[in-house]
């Protein structure tokens, strides 16, 4: 495990922390132009970081630097770190990542820093272990998963048959969620049934339907991210639209708002994706431009139900929701 920055009363005492500054007057204040900052995720055409890259392309366009975009086609820490590698060496600014394991990016994000070259999370943050980034804009996934669940609460019986889903394995923002979520349901003894159900909404939409068929006693579905949400919807409409099924979940794509509208998904957890591309390139250009170092943005946890979901609806189409 490498050493690194650790957030709240830990980073006034890191050694780190010197090393960072003596980099700010060495080198960093006098970028004044032509910065180049990279932003490195997983699954990257995920409609997700439609987003996110609206944030990014609009925080780059105010402050005349260059940013990219890049990343794997499928959960792939081993491949996510190789592509962070490359973008060292190819001489990037500042770099960005989605940080979806807490160890898998602690050696390459050591190094980056050890480079001069600044990092901050974005999307999913390293809660967990020490890590060199410097801040990171995200959801805090655990108290999240409870929100929805606390929301979610009164309309759940003692002892309810619930599914849960993920769409992926490995993605610790999905576990955090899920986590966050099975607390608050013991207060009613329920132990759900979690499910993977891929990061293909219609794929997904025949696993979650083939999961409610073989088990009848349950009609509630709740989920931990865009994916399974948008599918577990898809699946209620399409086989159980009169039965008194519902779910519920996280993260914004049309067809969820719409699934919200005509009453499958009872509610959706917005974490604000376009401040997760926004505030990273923010952070990074004053840093490198001035020496002011980043801090963690909480991108919130808003619930989106069929009281505002027409308003956020026009706001997506926009990428700005």
């Amino acid at each position: 495990m490498n050493t690194g920055i650790l957030k709240g009363e830990y980073v006034a005492h890191s050694p780190i922390r010197e090393s960072h500054e003596k980099y700010f007057h060495a080198s960093a204040i006098l970028k004044e132009s032509d910065l180049k900052l990279v932003f490195i995720t997983c699954t990257i055409e995920a409609r997700f970081f439609d987003p996110v890259k609206k944030g990014m392309n609009d925080a780059a366009e105010m402050l005349g630097v260059r940013c990219d975009f890049m990343g794997t086609a499928g959960v792939n820490v081993i491949e996510q770190a190789e592509i962070i590698r490359r973008a060292i060496d190819n001489g990037y600014d500042g770099i960005a990542v989605n940080i979806i394991d807490p160890e898998a990016f602690d050696a390459v994000i050591q190094e980056a820093m050890d480079k001069g070259i600044p990092v901050v999370g974005f999307n999913v943050d390293d809660h967990a272990t020490p890590n060199a980034r410097l801040s990171s804009v995200n959801q805090k996934l655990y108290e999240a998963g409870q929100s929805l669940a606390e929301h979610l609460l009164p309309y759940i019986s003692e002892n309810a048959q619930i599914l849960m889903t993920m769409h992926d394995e490995g993605v610790s923002a999905l576990e955090d969620r899920l986590n966050g979520i099975q607390n608050i349901l013991k207060r009613k003894n329920i132990k759900p049934t979690v499910i993977i159900s891929g990061n293909d909404s219609k794929k997904g939409a025949e696993v979650i339907a083939k999961t409610l068929k073989e088990n009848p006693g349950i009609q509630i579905i709740l989920c931990t991210g865009q994916a399974d949400t948008e599918a577990a919807g898809m699946a209620i409409e399409k086989f159980f639209p009169k039965n008194g099924y519902w779910a519920a979940g996280f993260d914004l794509s049309p067809k969820t708002l719409q699934l919200i509208k005509d009453g499958y998904i009872r509610c959706t957890v917005d974490q604000q994706p376009y401040i997760q591309g926004f505030y990273p390139v923010v952070q990074l250009t004053l840093y490198l431009r001035y020496g002011i170092k980043p801090s963690d943005v909480d991108a919130g946890a808003a619930i989106i139900d069929r009281s505002n979901v027409d308003q956020v609806m026009e706001l997506s189409k926009k990428n700005f929701r």
